[in-house]
C-alpha cells in the first residue's frame, strides 16, 4: 500500500511539473506575441478577451 502511495505521489509530482512548465513556456509566448510583459495578470485577461471569440471562432482544424 505505502509503495503504490508513494508511486502515486511521484507520478502526480511529475505531471505537476510537466503542466508547469507547458504553463511558463505558453506565457513566455504570449509575451513575445502580443507585447504584454508590462501588463499584469488582470490587464493580460482582458487582453486576452478581446480577441477569444475570434481566435476560437476562426481557429484551423488542425489546431483545434
Amino acid at each position: 500500500m505505502e509503495r503504490e502511495k508513494r508511486k502515486w505521489y511521484q507520478f502526480m509530482e511529475g505531471e505537476r511539473k510537466k503542466r508547469a512548465n507547458r504553463l511558463i513556456q505558453k506565457g513566455a509566448l504570449l509575451e513575445k506575441y502580443f507585447d504584454c510583459e508590462k501588463l499584469n495578470v488582470e490587464e493580460t485577461e482582458e487582453l486576452l478577451k478581446v480577441f477569444a471569440d475570434y481566435v476560437n471562432h476562426n481557429k484551423p482544424n488542425y489546431l483545434k
